[in-house]
């Protein structure tokens, strides 16, 4: 009897031993994967502001506010990840089953926020050449150097047109049809001096192949790519990140099964 209740007695100790080593391994798998984590959230919120702020005035020429808000949920999403790894590598060491629960439903966020992100991304991505077909032009014609208002279009046109070497919409007779070039203020301008080769006051008024850019498929083409290469940033970063989060998911649902139920 004696000999079969030590046998027993060693044996749970075994098993404990065994369960503490599983969550040790638990917890610094979980620790790897929350600084792997943060260093992401960096990465992510980097691409939003990268996005925002790189060619920002770009934005000011697009009707719909889709890839902007894309790019703001990055910024969000990547805030939230990097105080949420943080706040991981607390829970984690600490072994709080309650700051596990906090931290899995905030991972659980963030993973809803990136796909959130992913598929805006997408979506924009199939209607954006019908966007700038039907806006575009308008845009340019009608507001460029109009108002005080609209200048920001007006600079984000310059920057377009001298960046990607373009004239116009689609080409440079689309300017034919702007209000500005229609009136005085022009002075005799075709063009606005940002369609030119060598950007020079008044070189506008000549717009021969030479003296200016005369670009197949205009400034929509080039415009167009630019954004879609965006856009495909954004999106695999949202899902990828987001993909990546399952497992950070996973670990801490193993964590919080093996660890006791805190006494209240």
């Amino acid at each position: 009897m004696v000999v079969c209740l030590m046998f027993l007695s060693s044996m749970g100790a075994h098993e404990e031993k065994k369960e503490a080593c599983g969550t040790v391994c638990l917890k610094y798998l979980l620790f790897t994967f929350n600084f792997l984590f943060w260093l992401a959230g960096g990465v992510v919120m980097a691409v939003g502001v990268w996005t925002l702020v790189e060619k920002s005035n770009y934005i000011s020429l697009l009707p719909s506010k889709t890839y902007a808000a894309s790019a703001y949920i990055l910024v969000l999403a990547g805030a939230i990840v990097m105080v949420t790894g943080v706040l991981g590598c607390c829970a984690t060491f600490k072994e709080q089953r309650k700051l596990l629960g906090v931290y899995f439903v905030l991972l659980l966020c963030i993973f809803l926020l990136e796909i959130l992100a992913g598929v805006l991304a997408y979506i924009y991505y199939q209607q954006l050449n019908d966007e700038l077909k039907q806006n575009l032009k308008a845009t340019m014609i009608n507001k460029y150097r109009q108002s005080d208002e609209n200048e920001h279009i007006t600079k984000a046109v310059d920057e377009l047109q001298q960046e990607f070497k373009c004239c116009g919409s689609n080409n440079s007779t689309d300017w034919v049809e702007s209000e500005w070039i229609r009136s005085a203020d022009s002075k005799g301008r075709k063009v606005p001096d940002s369609c030119c080769k060598t950007e020079l006051d008044l070189c506008g008024q000549r717009d021969h192949p030479s003296n200016i850019y005369k670009v197949e498929g205009g400034c929509i083409s080039k415009l167009e790519k630019f954004i879609l290469e965006h856009l495909k940033i954004i999106g695999a970063v949202g899902i990828g990140i987001a993909c990546v989060q399952i497992i950070g998911m996973v670990f801490t649902c193993c964590l919080y099964r093996s660890l006791k139920v805190e006494p209240y």
